[in-house]
């Protein structure tokens, strides 16, 4: 497997204030499907901007790709309103939608004939980011990034957009990286996770390898009531976001247990072994701690 891209000893600083550091090796390979997440303020847009030379840093980032072979959908895009967006279409990509058949198809696919006609401010949300990512995946870029690609959708415009991109990079031997607040989207998009919080990486891997590593074999969600907090007192609880309760479970016996358990006591819950927010909670739980923040 090619690798497209390598990361080591990366500082970026804004003024006196660092915003990213990453001290690990970071590779990412051809075929990668790679999620990228993290708060706000965590690095990601740094990340993205270091890589593709739009900010200064400090260290090494070697990559075997020219810069016209990666790709990227920006969070914030604005084109001209003074022609419609088939114009506009053209003139970025130097063709015509007529005379170019991969073109074309990509207008089918995304379900944007209809559009062709209208002028880029006129357009909803889904469908100017529908513009933006035909534009990108015209460019067939051996490396793509897609910057919170969904942001701003309601969720049956992001599930529809999402089922497109999972479809059309199906088996494709191109790299991805995504960067998303939506975690189960990503649980859809990507293989592996970069969990970065206030600059630093936490965490970098296969999402089943990193599951395992923080959570273990299958994860137990439940709302965080009172009746459920008692229901759970002498169970060991992993860590989750307030609004729920999560337990780990390394084996059959125990998911039986607590699966008679909840079905006896009329309680909802949900089992998963891939919950991306699992892994990112208790990832940045686990470095806290090795780093002396919390007990």
């Amino acid at each position: 497997m090619q690798t497209l891209l390598s990361i080591n000893n990366l500082t970026v600083r804004y003024g006196k204030d660092v915003a990213l550091q990453i001290d690990q090796p970071i590779a990412i390979e051809e075929g990668d499907r790679v999620g990228i997440i993290g708060s706000n303020g965590a690095g990601k847009s740094t990340l993205i901007k270091s890589i593709l030379g739009l900010t200064d840093y400090e260290g090494n980032i070697q990559t075997t790709l020219k810069p016209q072979e990666m790709a990227t959908h920006m969070q914030f895009n604005e084109y001209t309103n003074s022609m419609p967006v088939k114009y506009i279409m053209e003139a970025i990509l130097d063709t015509k939608i007529g005379k170019n058949k991969k073109l074309s198809e990509l207008i089918s696919y995304f379900e944007f004939e209809d559009c062709l006609r209208k002028r880029y401010s006129s357009l909803s949300g889904g469908q100017k980011q529908r513009f933006t990512i035909i534009l990108v995946m015209m460019q067939e870029a051996p490396l793509t990034f897609y910057d919170e690609v969904t942001s701003g959708l309601d969720f049956e415009t992001r599930q529809k957009l999402v089922e497109k991109l999972v479809e059309w990079y199906r088996d494709k031997e191109c790299g991805l990286c995504v960067v998303s607040h939506y975690y189960e989207e990503l649980e859809q998009l990507v293989e592996k996770l970069l969990i970065l919080d206030q600059g630093h990486v936490i965490a970098f891997g296969n999402k089943d390898e990193l599951f395992h590593k923080y959570c273990g074999k299958a994860v137990f969600i439940l709302d965080n009531s009172l009746k459920n907090q008692k229901l759970l007192a002498a169970y060991e609880r992993l860590e989750a976001p307030a609004h729920l309760l999560a337990l780990s479970c390394n084996d059959a016996e125990k998911e039986r247990e607590l699966t008679e358990l909840f079905i006896q006591n009329n309680v909802n819950y949900k089992r998963s072994n891939q919950d991306i927010e699992m892994i990112y909670v208790n990832a940045k739980a686990a470095y806290e701690k090795s780093k002396g923040r919390r007990k």
